[in-house]
């Protein structure tokens, strides 16, 4: 399933609780996450619905270096030939096929990164991206540094739509909410980082949850006005 968002951002459902989004640019696309192994035939099957071919996805960038985000992307590189940009801090993890042991506060989360089915295929970012960087031929994507559900995770600002990616730094399953303690890298960074984001918004995509449209954008905002300085 896929749908527009906001001029030039749509959204696809890779599963029921996972998104990744595509970003009209002037060479093609940008995509953001890829998701998990199977998600690569969803994205292709997306693209061709929408008149376009593999190889039209010029670019794939990673919010963070999580399975859920990143187990297909090998896949799908091999299909398309993107390039693959991550923030510089998660790069060692994407390169490494699994979050380390300190990549979670929680033991839960230490277990289960030791499980073969959440680990994933190595992949080498062709580049890294840092805070303020606006994609090269991306339409004004614009990265946002928010640490804390892992070192490197990032939002995306779309500054064409004034749409907002959020990636895991919220998630919207029935309710507005910060991801699972134990499944961050450090969550007391979390509140601090969200409020980083840009405030003048017209939608959120989250990359777990239905996106929120304009009439929502003000429940968005006090959620995150009363997020407590640690967690």
């Amino acid at each position: 399933m896929h749908n527009r968002i906001a001029p030039g951002v749509t959204r696809i459902a890779t599963t029921k609780r996972d998104n990744a989004f595509l970003i009209d640019g002037d060479d093609g696309f940008t995509l953001v996450d890829v998701g998990w192994a199977k998600a690569p035939g969803v994205l292709l099957n997306a693209v061709a619905a929408l008149g376009r071919k593999p190889s039209d996805i010029r670019r794939i960038v990673l919010t963070h270096a999580h399975p859920d985000h990143v187990q297909g992307a090998a896949e799908l590189r091999r299909h398309t030939r993107a390039s693959i940009l991550i923030h510089a801090a998660d790069r060692p993890w994407l390169e490494a096929g699994r979050v380390p042991a300190e990549g979670r506060c929680g033991a839960l989360g230490r277990f289960i990164d030791r499980l073969p089915a959440f680990q994933w295929t190595p992949v080498k970012a062709d580049a890294t991206l840092a805070d303020g960087d606006v994609l090269d031929n991306s339409d004004g994507l614009r990265v946002i540094h928010t640490p804390g559900h892992s070192p490197g995770h990032i939002g995306l600002f779309h500054e064409p739509s004034n749409a907002l990616l959020v990636g895991d730094a919220v998630f919207n399953r029935g309710k507005l909410a910060l991801g699972p303690a134990a499944l961050a890298a450090d969550p007391a960074l979390r509140p601090a980082s969200l409020q980083r984001l840009p405030h003048d918004l017209t939608t959120v995509g989250f990359a777990h949850g239905a996106p929120l449209a304009s009439a929502d954008i003000p429940a968005f905002h006090d959620f995150m006005d009363h997020l407590p300085h640690h967690n």
